[in-house]
């Protein structure tokens, strides 16, 4: 049975169309359960994330059409959105896409490691909705083991890519532990949600929010647990701050050298980190000339990211190499576990008439029928039996001149054959 990877990406189709087919997950079992119901499809496990929805079958190859169908019902999509965006990969290729996906190497952030949680998930909700089997367990093990061996060997998810969470390792170089730290964030846009997001994972509790709106600081803060001030009050929680991040719209500097002065006196001159990513500046460029005062503005910020990117890809390069011996590595399991299906056939076949046959010769041995010549008879029906069908096969190949079942013929049956 072909294994099938159906989908729609980043890289394919835009967030409008991704957003048609994306699945929440009160209707993935469901939706395994109804691909599990198609026509000879005998596994399935759906990845469905922000920008990729992924269908994982084993089914016959007339499945690939009933997939498609589905995805496209799924989404209301017309045929040309299909076309334009839908892609479908077999059998060796499935394998090393969801590996180059489980690895992070197919992410819109080179590295980024979200995605192999999310593909865990999908893997025990199809487990509930009973759409894993042998093959679709086996692969995705494989890819999880993959992810574990690019991160160990290649380091790639160990550069930071993304303006918000470089300026919270930054300030985590600085300080080491955050958890003590008190983080003054300025702005409500989605920076700054993003920072919020990555200091509040590395444990920080004591945020302040300060925006021009009060009412959208007070939403933003409500998701941290953070403080809510205005833009008018920053000079009675600048002192507080040992982190400053400011990303607002504002076209003049919302904190000058000078308060910033005022701030280092009244805490002792204790380290204050300043990170602008606004443009137009947000912090006045004289504040740097400031003892106890490191600022990093948004050039400085992209600077690191560009160095980590070119990192990551280096490491993507190294990882391909990892790729490639998972996927042979699964691909030899795989056709093994092919031809262990056909071996216990032939065993099941064998063992049925062996056991037919020597039933029948016992009673006739009991009934005085001469040994020699029952164990002889047993011997031709049995071997009569066994063959009949290789046989019938080998001479419909013959009249077709299908030469390549012949020549596996040749490979089992001739033991001085070489190729």
């Amino acid at each position: 049975m072909p294994l099938l990877t159906t989908g729609i990406s980043h890289h394919t189709a835009s967030l409008e169309i991704r957003e048609k087919i994306a699945m929440a997950s009160t209707e993935y079992v469901e939706s395994v359960k109804d691909l599990c119901l198609m026509d000879g499809i005998e596994e399935a496990v759906i990845v469905s994330t922000c920008n990729r929805t992924e269908i994982y079958t084993i089914g016959p190859a007339h499945s690939r059409d009933q997939v498609q169908g589905w995805l496209k019902s799924k989404g209301d999509l017309s045929d040309t959105d299909m076309d334009s965006h839908c892609y479908v990969h077999e059998r060796v290729h499935a394998v090393q896409h969801l590996f180059r996906v489980a690895g992070g190497l197919d992410s819109l952030i080179l590295g980024e490691s979200q995605i192999l949680g999310q593909l865990k998930d999908s893997w025990q909700l199809a487990h509930q909705a009973g759409g894993v089997g042998k093959v679709l367990d086996r692969l995705f093990q494989h890819a999880f083991a993959t992810a574990k061996r690019i991160r160990s060997n290649t380091g790639i998810g160990d550069h930071p890519v993304s303006v918000a969470y470089t300026t919270v390792l930054l300030a985590k170089q600085l300080f080491g532990d955050l958890t003590s730290k008190t983080v003054l964030l300025i702005g409500a846009g989605e920076m700054i949600d993003l920072c919020g997001r990555h200091l509040s994972e590395k444990g920080v509790s004591n945020l302040i929010i300060a925006n021009r709106s009060v009412n959208r600081a007070k939403e933003l803060a409500a998701r941290f647990n953070a403080h809510a001030v205005s833009l008018a009050e920053l000079p009675n929680v600048l002192h507080r701050a040992d982190i400053v991040i400011s990303s607002t719209a504002s076209p003049q500097p919302v904190i000058g050298a000078d308060e910033v002065q005022r701030a280092l006196k009244m805490r002792r001159n204790q380290t204050m980190f300043l990170v602008d990513i606004a443009v137009p500046r947000d912090i006045h460029p004289d504040t740097a000339a400031l003892d106890s005062v490191f600022l990093y503005t948004i050039d400085d910020l992209q600077n690191v990211v560009d160095k980590n990117l070119s990192r990551r890809n280096k490491a993507a390069e190294a990882a391909g190499t990892d790729v490639d011996e998972s996927v042979n590595e699964f691909m030899r399991w795989m056709n093994s576990a092919r031809a262990t299906v056909y071996l216990k056939k032939l065993h099941r076949h064998a063992q049925a008439n062996s056991d037919e046959l020597v039933a029948k010769a016992l009673r006739k041995i009991n009934a005085g029928k001469d040994p020699e010549q029952v164990i002889t008879q047993l011997a031709s029906t049995l071997a009569s039996r066994i063959l009949h069908l290789p046989s019938t096969r080998l001479r419909e190949a013959a009249e077709r001149q299908d030469d390549e079942l012949l020549k596996a013929a040749g490979r089992l049956f001739d033991p001085e054959k070489e190729e």
